[in-house]
């Protein structure tokens, strides 16, 4: 994928890179992951979206909400660092905020919302279908993310470690992203009708987790009220129509 591609910033200091739409494996490729990382399936992303580049910052989720309820504020960086200990259910007023008025980014008019599992697995995975992004080594998760071996039991400033090969930092590891997608105990039952819809799906690891939940394709149940020191949130920036 072009890193020479459309990208804008908003007024919190967030910036967002379009992903191309494009085909790829959803699940654990490699063959040492969880059970509920199976089976393997072929996912067509079929339109483009704006995704965060960072995790959504204790300084711009303040600004929209009046409020932080992130257990790690201490120190001047604070603010860089991701929101944390927010449920699925504060998520969607944060989003109704920003949706009370139509956005306008690079000639379009669009809404903020959540990624769904697949469209954050395929921009974690950036193209390969390696555990990481970078490759299969667990020696060299700590230049690429912030985990239980080194995080020092907190969180981190967001965008500190290196970035994936689309170019979006802390996919791997520093708080568990939520998804809008329901959970599911495997990629198999996606297309059951009655989806419950207590749980969602969360991804990526976070401070408090071994290397091996920090995997691409690694992949977490959190109920929709829970609000947890670990679980944060990455935006998606979706164009509906052409400003006229």
């Amino acid at each position: 994928m072009n890193l020479n591609r459309p990208s804008f910033e908003d007024e919190f200091g967030g910036s967002y890179l379009i992903v191309e739409p494009g085909n790829f494996n959803r699940g654990d490729e490699v063959g040492s992951g969880h059970p509920n990382e199976l089976p393997v399936q072929p996912v067509s992303i079929k339109e483009p979206f704006f995704l965060g580049v960072r995790p959504v910052t204790q300084a711009h989720w303040s600004s929209v909400m009046g409020n932080n309820p992130s257990k790690f504020q201490e120190g001047w960086s604070a603010g860089l660092r991701p929101v944390e200990s927010i449920s699925y259910q504060n998520v969607g007023e944060f989003l109704e905020r920003l949706n009370q008025d139509k956005s306008e980014f690079i000639g379009f008019l669009g809404q903020w919302r959540l990624p769904t599992e697949a469209e954050w697995e395929y921009a974690a995975k950036a193209g390969t279908s390696t555990r990481w992004s970078f490759g299969d080594k667990d020696a060299e998760l700590d230049a690429h993310g912030w985990h239980a071996g080194n995080s020092g039991a907190t969180t981190r400033e967001v965008g500190s470690k290196k970035v994936n090969p689309w170019g979006f930092y802390d996919m791997h590891g520093l708080v568990y992203e939520l998804t809008s997608t329901p959970w599911q105990p495997s990629h198999g039952t996606d297309s059951q009708t009655n989806i419950p819809s207590q749980f969602v799906v969360a991804k990526g690891g976070s401070w408090f987790t071994e290397s091996d939940s920090t995997r691409s394709s690694s992949r977490r149940k959190v109920a929709i009220h829970e609000e947890k020191d670990g679980v944060g949130l990455r935006l998606v920036w979706e164009p509906i129509e052409p400003l006229n």
